[in-house]
């Protein structure tokens, strides 16, 4: 009953296993057929990057070589900031020791150029005429101010000399003293051999020598164009500039010696109707008499300590500045009011600067 089991065919088939599909290459639902399933893709193949060179450090900058010239003219010193001498710098300089120093400021640095110009070196003696064809303008008192400017700036003798025939004030506003006179000087001016002994006719303001006028009105015209040129010849050799304050007028003797003379000139004015009239009429003259030269380079000076309502400042400073080289203004110093003896350390800021201004513009003209 109970017998083998018969053995299967060998050629019946084989059941095909399930594959479930996965969406994956190869996964084809029932089964995946190896013919079916399509080759690997082959890995991208990326460009080799290009082999970058290392970064080559910059060759120092070699340094010039110096020459025995530089370091003897002190090229291998570095450069230090001027130390501040007015102003809130100057205070900052002083309340620290010196140990923060912000420099000069813009006026300061102005003040120093214009006081190089002053000091440029000097080839001979140099004569500068201060004039006017009107009295009472401030023409002694601007050859003062000048005349002690430049003594005080630069290293060299600076004399002032009073040309006025009519006994001039310039030594009463400069030392005070009148005792020893032009005259005196041009009786002994043969026997003067050294500076030393030229003293003995001159007084001293600060640095600035004064060489009086003189002072006896009875004597007419005291100083002729021939005396003024025999004095100029001598003073050529013991200084460097000579400054003459001219007389009032133009056509006195003394005058004209003086014009043949002068390398630069002045003209003073006012800024009032009578002042700057005047002021015109003065160049006029000089055009007129051959001295269009000396015009046409003059400086023309307006001293406020008298000024006036009815005069436009900035159209007469066009006027005159059509007419000659540089115009320049003096302000009003009570220093300069009462006609005294004028001390420069009395003098307004703004009246030095004014006055240092004046000095580098005819500096300037020296060349």
């Amino acid at each position: 009953m109970f017998g083998k089991r018969p053995a299967a065919k060998e050629d019946s088939p084989k059941p095909t296993p399930y594959v479930a599909s996965t969406g994956l290459p190869g996964a084809v639902g029932p089964a995946a057929s190896p013919d079916l399933v399509p080759p690997p893709k082959p890995p991208e193949r990326r460009r080799p990057e290009p082999e970058q060179e290392p970064a080559r450090e910059p060759e120092p900058v070699k340094p010039p070589r110096l020459t025995a010239d530089a370091i003897r003219h002190e090229a291998v010193v570095r450069g230090r900031l001027e130390v501040p001498r007015v102003g809130w710098r100057a205070a900052l300089y002083s309340m620290t020791g010196g140990r923060v120093n912000a420099g000069l400021g813009g006026a300061e640095r102005a003040a120093v150029a214009m006081l190089s110009r002053v000091r440029r070196p000097l080839a001979g003696t140099r004569h500068v005429a201060v004039t006017s064809i009107k009295g009472g303008v401030g023409k002694t008192t601007v050859a003062a101010c000048l005349g002690l400017t430049l003594a005080d700036c630069r290293g060299d003798g600076v004399i002032a000399l009073d040309a006025d025939p009519d006994a001039g004030t310039l030594a009463d506003r400069l030392s005070g003293e009148t005792d020893v006179t032009v005259r005196e000087l041009l009786d002994n001016l043969d026997s003067l051999t050294s500076l030393s002994e030229f003293g003995k006719y001159t007084s001293l303001a600060g640095r600035l020598r004064v060489l009086a006028g003189e002072q006896d009105p009875a004597m007419g015209e005291a100083f002729a164009r021939e005396e003024y040129q025999k004095v100029c010849a001598a003073l050529v050799r013991f200084f460097d500039i000579v400054i003459t304050d001219c007389g009032t007028g133009l056509v006195h003797s003394a005058m004209q010696g003086t014009l043949a003379l002068a390398d630069r000139l002045i003209v003073v004015g006012a800024p009032t109707v009578d002042g700057a009239s005047r002021a015109s009429k003065t160049l006029d003259w000089l055009f007129a008499h051959g001295h269009e030269k000396l015009a046409e380079e003059a400086v023309l000076v307006l001293c406020r300590d008298r000024t006036s309502n009815r005069v436009d400042r900035a159209q007469l400073r066009e006027h005159f500045a059509n007419r000659c080289r540089h115009v320049v203004d003096i302000p009003a110093d009570p220093h300069l009011f009462s006609g005294g003896q004028i001390l420069q350390d009395r003098l307004a800021p703004t009246t030095r600067r004014a006055f240092l201004e004046l000095a580098a513009i005819i500096a300037d003209g020296f060349e």
